[in-house]
């Protein structure tokens, strides 16, 4: 049955990317819905209103209007406080929604009876996540960025050139996590000619590693001692692991952090699962850093929504296809019939049905299947 899909802007800080591109409301008209577009909702990547129009979609004036119109809404990031109020009950959500690292929006989820698909959860039968990928991929190279910069003298950090220049030692990187993020970080890294180190728990990743990086970067696999005499020895330190649907694990402390160089630089990617250092805290590409420890943290929970061309263009040609079925077939049917959009569900009419984000927050869990029947 045709439905009303809303597209509105994003508001978190500096969050530029758009949930749905022009061609992607082509794709939803094609089959029989109706998109509507809040104005302005895609000026961050470059797409004018007047691209929606041509596309097929209405667009509306506010954010309210958006929101009283849709059956579903599509975003990029988690609703934050001040949009709770525009959702209706039984209202159904499509977005990144990172809920193990935020008790607020899941009992507000729960309350309002939506019925969501959290993006970074969806998975194939192959163990991917073909929506998290992409925007990993981003995050992944911009944290060797964002490092560069942090370790300037101006930025408060000690004063280092990533790579050096001849005559002087390049900074040392050690990446934690070698999976999507961790690879481009150190694809990144070792183009700008600093010294690279990444520890992964798996033998058949650091061997992978091996192959695509043909020895140039040293390969870890961690323990205590080993980790934190690495990081005692870092300019840089990356935190990419991931657990999909629950809260990053803190795998450096803060006596771990304490022992690095004044003017050292720890960029957490995994911030918006909660952060994987116990120093960290969330911030804003407004104000992205803070000190502690001696240590400057760079720890921007939306870190793609700076390159927000690319991040759109990546995240959208990923979404469009399952965008398209939860369109066709409701939040509900859709994960009926599709096993990769099943692993992604987090409520369903008022019941929590991602055992990782119960188990964070202490609150009752039922199986999808349970509150699906029901």
């Amino acid at each position: 049955m045709p439905i009303v899909v809303g597209v509105p802007s994003e508001i978190k800080d500096n969050e530029n990317r758009v949930a749905l591109q022009p061609d992607g409301v082509v794709e939803l008209v094609h089959a029989g819905h109706r998109v509507v577009v809040q104005a302005g909702a895609g000026l961050g990547p470059g797409f004018a209103d007047e691209e929606y129009a041509a596309a097929g979609a209405t667009v509306l004036a506010s954010a309210d209007e958006v929101f009283d119109a849709a059956d579903l809404i599509v975003k990029v990031k988690e609703p934050v406080a001040a949009e709770y109020h525009r959702f209706r009950p039984g209202q159904q959500l499509f977005t990144y929604l990172h809920l193990a690292a935020d008790r607020a929006l899941t009992e507000f989820l729960i309350e309002r009876r939506i019925d969501s698909i959290a993006y970074e959860t969806v998975q194939t039968a192959d163990r991917k996540l073909p929506l998290l990928t992409p925007m990993s991929e981003v995050a992944g190279r911009m944290s060797v960025q964002a490092a560069a910069r942090a370790l300037e003298s101006p930025s408060g950090g000690a004063g280092l050139l990533l790579g050096g220049v001849p005559g002087t030692p390049a900074a040392k990187v050690t990446i934690i996590g070698g999976g999507v993020a961790g690879t481009e970080a150190a694809k990144i890294a070792l183009g700008m000619r600093a010294i690279v180190r990444v520890f992964d728990t798996n033998p058949a990743r650091l061997a992978y590693l091996s192959d695509i990086f043909e020895g140039r970067i040293d390969l870890v696999i961690p323990n205590r001692a080993r980790l934190a005499a690495y990081v005692a020895d870092s300019d840089v330190v990356i935190g990419a692991v991931l657990i999909p649907g629950t809260k990053a694990p803190k795998l450096l402390s803060r006596e771990m952090v304490a022992t690095m160089r004044p003017g050292s630089v720890v960029v957490d990617i995994a911030i918006d699962q909660g952060g994987c250092f116990e120093t960290s805290r969330p911030t804003t590409h407004s104000d992205p850093t803070f000190v502690e420890e001696g240590v400057v943290h760079y720890c921007v929970a939306n870190i793609p929504g700076a390159v927000a061309r690319t991040s759109t263009l990546a995240l959208t040609s990923a979404t469009l296809p399952y965008v398209v079925a939860v369109a066709d077939l409701g939040v509900r049917g859709a994960a009926e019939s599709h096993p990769a959009l099943h692993a992604g569900l987090s409520t369903v009419a008022g019941q929590l049905v991602s055992r990782p984000v119960a188990e964070a927050h202490d609150l009752p869990f039922v199986e999808p299947s349970v509150a699906l029947a029901s």
